[in-house]
């Protein structure tokens, strides 16, 4: 999957809508996998879920795991590899464990905040220039955070703080892929699968609950939704500019609300879609202001 990314990153952009189309599709196979997650997450530990989900992935990818063996065991930044594994695994972990005890609109509204974290985290750890409005933007979303979580009304649980570390080690991960700029695409997934499946067994052996063989389709429903999920999102952005499908990515809070009211009865609050709509609009309006303000400053 990850070859074909590559051999056809060059290749023309398609229609809008069928990227979109796979956008959306992607969205939906996430959505009923956080779903499942969210109800399994009551009885199951959130890293054995992590795990399982992950050993589907590997099985999927073990004839490219075997075809480019030797580069996976002669890598030159084996330690830059190995912190993008952890930080992926431990964010991965906080939010299967976060599904389980929030409601899911709420969880994808938090998601939304990882680019405004990622930006000081850019900024401080990698020394990428920062413009004052860009940083007046985050400001502004992260007052539609508090909107959100309502800190008065709401009290602060674990949920809320798997939530926010999600956040905080998935934008690390994001920081430590840039790092590691100059690897093969094909590497950084197949380290990555093999990395989350073995660095996740440890613990989850450790808290392993015994799953009946009912609940066996659901648990492995997991990691094939995941996996193709992961194929429709490719397909999507390997054929269309990122800045036109970004917008598009912020509807997930739509299917998150739907499935949490459907299968959970949860009805997402008025501050939360207030607080959800300002973090977007922050995000989506950054660049183009600011290249406006460039504009202005030219003329």
């Amino acid at each position: 999957m990850a070859i074909e990314a590559e051999s056809r990153s060059s290749a023309p952009p398609v229609p809008l809508w069928i990227s979109a189309g796979w956008l959306l599709l992607d969205m939906a196979l996430v959505t009923t996998m956080q779903a499942i997650v969210k109800a399994e997450g009551e009885t199951y530990p959130a890293v054995q879920l992590v795990f399982l989900r992950s050993l589907v992935g590997f099985m999927s990818v073990t004839p490219l795991v075997w075809r480019h063996r030797r580069k996976l065991t002669d890598l030159s930044n084996i330690r830059g590899h190995l912190a993008r594994v952890v930080f992926n695994s431990v964010a991965l972990t906080l939010n299967f464990a976060a599904f389980a005890a929030l409601p899911l609109a709420l969880v994808a509204a938090i998601g939304f905040t990882r680019p405004l974290v990622l930006l000081v985290m850019a900024a401080i750890m990698l020394g990428e220039s920062v413009t004052r409005m860009r940083y007046s933007f985050t400001a502004l979303g992260f007052i539609g955070v508090i909107v959100m979580v309502q800190p008065d009304a709401i009290p602060w649980n674990m949920g809320l703080v798997a939530a926010f570390g999600s956040v905080f080690f998935g934008s690390l991960a994001v920081v430590q892929t840039r790092r590691l700029a100059g690897e093969s695409t094909v590497v950084l997934m197949l380290f990555y699968t093999v990395g989350l499946t073995l660095l996740s067994s440890i613990p989850a052996a450790v808290v392993w609950v015994p799953i009946p063989w009912s609940e066996s389709p659901n648990i492995i429903l997991v990691g094939v939704l995941a996996q193709v999920g992961q194929y429709c999102w490719l397909q999507a952005y390997q054929k269309q500019e990122a800045r036109l499908l970004a917008p598009i990515g912020y509807l997930s809070i739509l299917f998150s609300g739907f499935a949490g009211w459907l299968f959970f009865a949860e009805i997402p609050s008025l501050s939360l879609c207030i607080g959800a709509a300002i973090v977007v609009l922050t995000t989506i309006l950054a660049t183009p202001v600011e290249r406006w303000l460039k504009k202005r400053d030219r003329a």
